[in-house]
Order: C-alpha cells, then sequence, then structure tokens
C-alpha cells in the first residue's frame, strides 16, 4: 500500500496547486494558452537526466508514451474548453465523479476482469461518494453540450491514467517520466501552428505583472510535483487499484477547503471566502465519507 501515501502527498501539492491558482488567476481560461503553458512546463522533467541511464525507450513503450501525452494535452484543452463555457465547480465536479468509473470499466477492457476484496469496493465506493459530495457547489445544467465536453474531457484523463500504466509496465518509471514529458512538451508546441493560437498564446493577459509571478511560478512548481507523484503513484499501484486511486481525488479538496479556511480567517487580505453554514456542513460530510475509506484502505 506505498502507493497510497505517495498519492495522497500528490494530491496535497495538487491542493497547493490550486490554491496558488485560486490566488494568481481570474477569469475565464483561455484553452489555448492554458494548454500550452501547461505543456511547455512539463520539459522541466528533463532535470531528472542526470539521476538514470538515459536512453530511447523502447517501441511498445514508446507506442504507450505517445499516446499518454496525447490524451493528457486533450484531455487539458478540452477540459479549459469547458470551463471557459460553463461554471467551474460544476464541470470540475462531473470530471472528478466520472473518472473513476471511467477507470473501473477501463481496466476490465485492457486487462480484464480485477478481483478485489469486498472490503476494497467498500474503501472504493465511500471514497468515491465523499469525492463526488466535497467537489459539488452547484447542480450541473445538464445540456447536450456540457455533457459532451465534460465526459469526453474525463475519458481523455481516464486513458491517461491507462496509458501511464502501460508505460510503466514496459519501463522504468524515470526514464518513462522524462519521456512522457518532452512528448508532452512537443503536443503542446503543435499549438503554435495555428494562428488563433499563437495570438492568445502570446496576449498581453497571459504575461503576469511582478506581484503575481513568484505565486504563479510556485503553482507550477507545486504542480509539477504533484503530476510527478501521482505517475508514481500509478506506476506502483496494483492495476485493480486504479479506480481506487483516482476516487482519492477527494482528499485533494479536502486539503484546498482547509488552506482556503485557514488563510480566509487569519489572512482575509490575501483571500476572503465566504462559506456558508450549508457548504461547511457538505464539506464536513464528505471528509468523514472520505476519512471512513482510507481508514478501511489502511486496515486492510
Amino acid at each position: 500500500m506505498y502507493w497510497l501515501l505517495v498519492i495522497i502527498l500528490a494530491y496535497l501539492f495538487f491542493g497547493f496547486a490550486s490554491l496558488c491558482d485560486k490566488l494568481v488567476l481570474s477569469g475565464k481560461p483561455k484553452p489555448n494558452s492554458y494548454t500550452f503553458y501547461v505543456g511547455v512546463f512539463s520539459l522541466v522533467v528533463i532535470l531528472l537526466i542526470p539521476f538514470t541511464k538515459f536512453s530511447f525507450p523502447s517501441s511498445t513503450a514508446l507506442t504507450w508514451i505517445i499516446l499518454d501525452a496525447f490524451v493528457h494535452i486533450v484531455g487539458l484543452y478540452t477540459m479549459y474548453v469547458a470551463l471557459e463555457k460553463f461554471d467551474v465547480s460544476r464541470v470540475i465536479a462531473t470530471i472528478g465523479a466520472t473518472q473513476p468509473i471511467f477507470i473501473f470499466i477501463l481496466t476490465w477492457l485492457f486487462w480484464g476482469p480485477q478481483i478485489m476484496p469486498i472490503i476494497d469496493i467498500l474503501a472504493f465506493s465511500l471514497l468515491f461518494i465523499g469525492s463526488v459530495i466535497i467537489s459539488i457547489e452547484k447542480t450541473p445544467k445538464i445540456t447536450r453540450d456540457y455533457l459532451k465536453i465534460t465526459i469526453f474531457s474525463s475519458i481523455m484523463f481516464s486513458l491517461d491514467y491507462i496509458f501511464a500504466k502501460f508505460v510503466f509496465l514496459n519501463e522504468k518509471f524515470l526514464l518513462g517520466i522524462i519521456w512522457i514529458g518532452i512528448f508532452i512538451f512537443l503536443f503542446a508546441l503543435a499549438l503554435l501552428f495555428k494562428k488563433k493560437s499563437r495570438k492568445e498564446i502570446f496576449a498581453k493577459q497571459m504575461i503576469f505583472n511582478k506581484k503575481t509571478q513568484i505565486v504563479f511560478l510556485c503553482a507550477q512548481a507545486f504542480g509539477g510535483i504533484a503530476n510527478f507523484l501521482q505517475i508514481f503513484a500509478i506506476s506502483l499501484a496494483p492495476i485493480a487499484f486504479l479506480a481506487i486511486m483516482n476516487s482519492l481525488r477527494g482528499i485533494q479538496y479536502v486539503f484546498l477547503f482547509l488552506l482556503v479556511l485557514f488563510i480566509s480567517y487569519f489572512y482575509p487580505k490575501v483571500l476572503k471566502e465566504e462559506l456558508s453554514k450549508r457548504i461547511i456542513f457538505q464539506k464536513i460530510i464528505s471528509i468523514i465519507f472520505i476519512g471512513i475509506g482510507l481508514a478501511i484502505l489502511t486496515a486492510y
């Protein structure tokens, strides 16, 4: 269960990254520019080259690396398209709620039925319910366009999990993650071929002032560490536990909720967020579900 500790740490850093985004970003995200900058920052993985025997991956591993990088970029882009069109909390809630289900189905499609003890299924159910409750702030307005973009994005991120697992079944961890980062970077550069994308990417509003640059860089650093730990956890976890790992995403929202609560109370000038009794009650209930699910996972 070493992967459990790693993924919890990953979601802690995702929480820090989300907090930094909350502080520095405002307005609707621009899909091309956000996807480009996030993709470009993935090249930081080349700093890991001195820690491994760098070489070209095997043909099988290379296939999965390219597929993984591709679905990752497509997942990011479609998520930002959804965030540009629809409410943030609704989009994140829908993607977060459906992803564990898709990962569960995909593991069966690629590897066949996975044997899982009843107690682990119970833990998965509790974690899934807790994650859904904590991420929902508003009831989604279900439209065909909304479902099409959010579900497609969720499927891409689910395939990201599956393809990453295939990479590490065929390649050493550090070498695999380096090449995934390189190809994500290359796919991000492909956005520069479109004139409209270039105009959006290099627009003045994407250039941060000096006061926000440090926070922005911290967000990228925390996000990079979180992604590294998440991929490491994927490489460690048994195939049957990939869906459970993803259902633990609610922990990220728990960390974010506690961080926002702390800053709002002690440093209201930095970030002030009004929390109603209903929202606090909702968060507490979700934390209880997630806590029980975690307790079951660690106890058995």
